[in-house]
């Protein structure tokens, strides 16, 4: 026998002569095969196979199931459902009874949905339409027929819109269409003050309602809008919803609503006056606007702006000094997006300063040490609204390597050195009469402390006594009601030139000098209820004079030496929850000598929705 096939040349191009197109068969050359043979391949195979199916279903013939809906029939082939259902071949491949069954019943879906979507598996096509998609989702959903399932949340998310992006969003929730119901509450947060207007909003579960307005993505002009939503909500069924009007209530950012609205409409509000709860929320926001210099104390996620607001807080980092020159600049770090600005830098070159900001969102700059090494007693203030620096009344006492705080509306200069002698001398400047005064003495004069506010006191931490510059382990406490100094139990190490702040009521105490050999990089903190220190972990790097500030419930640490003649350009973040410091970024210059707090600023928007510091 002959080992092939003859091989007829002449037959092959009169076929072509014939009639064969290039749109019904081709001919793939085939490299590994011998000289002259080709692999056939169909272009309509595919859908031959389909429509051939599909007849031999409409005539009822070869066909071994039926599927029953409600009162309906559908006489199909299990091959064919196996092939395009997970949930039928999972069935007919089983032990079920099912598989072997000529009958199978489904429930919970509707007879015509089953029956586009038994013509999708023979044509593969279906017709979606609004009326209908919800309901074949939730077929697709159970037969696991994902292309189909694809296609309703795209044709849903297409067609959403302000009157049914909540129906949308519950429904993908129910469905666990994860793309879907993400991208349905991003719209219902972007579109929120028209969302609220729809006629869905009232019958929102309150779990829902809750999920949307506790949000920072939620984006809306100011916090009354919100309250105003909550109202509508509230209003909307008040039966219903009057034993979850609270648990929604005290997600309303109230702290960051006027005063005013506050007054005529918020407190006034029947529901509110009927619960306790709510009263004490009005009451909390009441002591954020009535003690402006205490906010840093009354921080939580009702006091957070939100991504929408114009204003952002950032990380105002001013003067210092690195092995060369003593700095001028002024910049604001921006965490959220880790992106420098340029500020008005300062009218001089100044280090060794002390830096506060008042609860109006004004900075205060005090003293410090010229470049020449002369003591300051100059005094001003930066405006961020106008991005300028003003002059104000000097202090009494020149003083560099000073404490500056804010009490109760007065700027407070602490301790500090005045060209000859440490001080123990402490004045505190009054925005409202322009003037310094003194006040008590301290206990110990000290230079390089670290100095904050917690409750109406002031706490003056460590700092230098002798001329080595060596930390002291002692803490005083200022009593402005009485003018008194008390002195606190000692911290775990002696420290100078430290950072310190305050986060969720405990003072923390950061870096410093810990003694004639080292910097340190330890970090503790005090519980005032308590009386007590306790240690956290440690930064990564060791620390002297950095700066420190406190943003959105993150400390932030900037800066400081490291040793003698290196200086630090890096920004750790601590998380309090995981007691953890990391690395996030970088000074556009190494320095130490810094000052920093924490500033809301300015932002505007782009046209793709994005926000810069302006």
């Amino acid at each position: 026998m002959a080992d092939s096939l003859p091989f007829n040349h002449e037959a092959l191009m009169s076929r072509h002569d014939t009639g064969y197109s290039d749109g019904e068969v081709s001919y793939m050359s085939d490299d590994s095969s011998c000289d002259g043979d080709h692999r056939y391949c169909s272009e309509d195979h595919s859908k031959g196979i389909l429509e051939g199916l599909d007849s031999l279903r409409q005539e009822g013939r070869f066909c071994d199931v039926r599927i029953c809906v409600e009162d309906r029939e559908f006489p199909c082939h299990r091959a064919v459902l196996a092939a395009y259902s997970a949930y039928f071949r999972a069935m007919f491949s089983s032990e079920l009874m099912e598989s072997k069954q000529d009958k199978v019943t489904l429930n919970g879906v509707e007879a015509q949905m089953i029956s586009l979507l038994i013509d999708y598996a023979y044509t593969g096509e279906i017709l979606l339409t609004k009326t209908n998609v919800q309901s074949l989702l939730a077929a697709a959903s159970l037969l696991q027929v994902l292309p189909v399932q694809e296609a309703c949340c795209k044709f849903m998310a297409k067609n959403m819109d302000e009157s049914n992006c909540l129906g949308i969003w519950c429904f993908a929730e129910q469905m666990s269409c994860t793309a879907l119901q993400k991208k349905a509450k991003n719209f219902t947060l972007l579109h929120f003050k028209d969302v609220y207007a729809s006629e869905e909003f009232g019958s929102l579960q309150h779990t829902k309602l809750t999920e949307l307005i506790s949000s920072d993505e939620l984006e809306v002009d100011n916090e009354e809008l919100v309250y105003n939503a909550v109202v509508r909500w509230h209003e909307s069924d008040v039966d219903c919803h009057k034993d979850q009007f609270e648990l929604v209530f005290e997600h309303i950012r109230l702290p960051l609503i006027s005063p005013y609205f506050m007054f005529d409409c918020v407190e006034k509000y029947p529901a509110v006056v009927s619960s306790n709860k709510c009263r004490q929320l009005v009451e909390e926001a009441k002591v954020y606007h009535l003690l402006p210099d205490r906010r840093s104390e009354l921080r939580s996620a009702r006091t957070r702006p939100r991504k929408a607001s114009d204003t952002v807080e950032v990380v105002v980092a001013v003067g210092g000094e690195d092995d060369k020159v003593v700095l001028r600049s002024v910049e604001s770090y921006n965490p959220q997006v880790k992106e420098w600005r340029t500020l008005a830098c300062l009218p001089f070159a100044v280090s060794k300063h002390g830096l506060v900001v008042s609860g109006n969102n004004l900075l205060y700059l005090a003293g410090g040490e010229f470049p020449d090494g002369s003591a300051s007693k100059a005094f001003w203030r930066y405006d961020p609204t106008m991005d300028t620096w003003q002059q104000m009344e000097s202090m009494n006492v020149p003083r560099s390597e000073l404490g500056l705080a804010m009490l109760d509306g007065h700027v407070y200069a602490v301790g500090g050195w005045e060209g000859c002698s440490r001080l123990d001398s402490v004045e505190f400047y009054d925005p409202s009469t322009k003037v310094w005064k003194f006040v008590a003495n301290m206990k110990m004069a000290v230079t390089s402390p670290a100095v904050v506010v917690l409750e109406g006191r002031l706490y003056v931490t460590g700092g230098a006594v002798l001329e080595d510059g060596d930390g002291i382990d002692l803490v005083q406490s200022y009593n402005p009601k009485n003018n008194t100094w008390t002195q606190l139990p000692s911290m775990l190490i002696a420290r100078s030139g430290s950072a310190a702040c305050v986060l969720n009521g405990r003072i923390y105490v950061i870096g410093g000098w810990h003694a004639s050999t080292e910097n340190t990089n330890k970090v503790e903190r005090y519980n005032p209820r308590k009386r007590e220190w306790e240690s956290r972990n440690p930064m990564n790097e060791r620390r002297y004079r950095p700066g420190v500030a406190v943003v959105d419930g993150k400390i932030y640490v900037l800066g400081g030496e490291e040793g003698w003649d290196r200086y630090h350009d890096t920004i750790e973040c601590y998380d309090e929850a995981k007691d953890l410091w990391s690395v996030i970024g970088e000074m556009a210059s190494s320095r130490s000598w810094l000052s920093c707090v924490c500033m809301r600023v300015k932002q505007k928007k782009e046209q793709d929705g994005m926000a810069s510091v302006v």
